[in-house]
C-alpha cells in the first residue's frame, strides 16, 4: 500500500519511486469510482416507466360497466343473406337456451343454409294472408329463411308444435312460427325490449344461429 508519511527529506529519486507506487493504487480508485458511476447512470436509463392505469368504462347511470363479452352481440342493425338458386333447405327443428350476456336461437337445418334475412318488425304476421298473429312483446324480430320449407315432400310438417312457443328467457319471450309458404319459412323473436343481435353460420351439422343481447 502507498505510505501516507511526508516526503520532506527524501532524495528526488525516492520521492520519484514513492509516486510511481502510488500510481496503480490511484489508478484503481478512481476506476471504480467511474464504474459505480456507470453503472448508477445505466440503471437509471433502463427504468421502466409506471404503467398507465387501466380505465374503467363507466355507463350514463355513472355505475361501472364491464364491456360486452366474447361473443355478445353489440349491433341492431338488419340482416340479409341471398342465395337465389340453391336448393331449399329444410327446418328440421328451432332450440332456443339462456347464455352470460345473450338468449341463443338455433334453427336445425337439413341440406345447405339458404338465404335469410333478420328485420325489426311493428307486428308478426301469417305469411300468405297477412293476418296479424297477436303475439305481444317489447320488440318483434323477424327471421325469414329462403328458400326453404319447414315440411317433407308429402306435406308434413318438419317443425312440430307451435305456431307460439314460449321461451321465457331473459330478452327473448316467444319463439313464434309466422309461415311456411312458397319456399320461406318465418320465424319470429317476441323480444322484451329492443337489443344487438348478431347471426352466424354453423355446420356439421348445418344450423343458422341467432344471438340477442339480454
Amino acid at each position: 500500500m502507498c505510505s501516507s508519511s511526508p516526503s520532506a527529506g527524501r532524495s528526488p529519486r525516492t520521492r520519484a519511486a514513492a509516486v510511481r507506487a502510488c500510481l496503480p493504487v490511484v489508478s484503481a480508485v478512481l476506476a471504480a469510482g467511474l464504474t459505480a458511476g456507470l453503472a448508477a447512470c445505466g440503471a437509471a436509463r433502463q427504468a421502466t416507466l409506471p404503467q398507465t392505469p387501466a380505465t374503467t368504462e363507466t355507463g350514463s347511470t355513472g355505475s361501472a360497466s364491464a364491456a360486452p363479452g366474447p361473443g355478445v352481440p353489440t349491433s341492431t342493425a338488419e340482416v340479409e343473406v341471398d342465395r337465389s338458386g340453391t336448393e331449399p333447405a329444410v327446418v328440421t327443428g328451432v332450440r332456443f337456451a339462456a347464455h352470460d350476456g345473450y338468449d341463443r336461437l338455433v334453427v336445425d337445418l337439413k341440406g345447405g343454409i339458404p338465404g335469410y334475412s333478420v328485420n325489426w318488425v311493428d307486428e308478426f304476421v301469417q305469411d300468405g294472408s297477412g293476418k296479424p298473429m297477436g303475439v305481444r312483446g317489447g320488440a318483434y324480430l323477424q327471421l325469414t329463411l329462403f328458400p326453404a320449407n319447414a315440411h317433407d315432400e308429402d306435406g308434413e310438417p318438419t317443425w312440430s308444435g307451435g305456431p307460439v312457443y314460449a321461451a321465457g328467457l331473459a330478452n327473448l319471450a316467444d319463439v313464434v312460427r309466422t309461415g311456411d309458404f312458397e319456399g320461406r319459412v318465418g320465424i319470429g323473436l317476441a323480444l322484451d325490449r329492443r337489443a344487438a343481435f348478431q347471426v352466424t353460420e354453423h355446420r356439421s351439422p348445418n344450423r343458422l344461429v341467432l344471438d340477442v343481447a339480454h
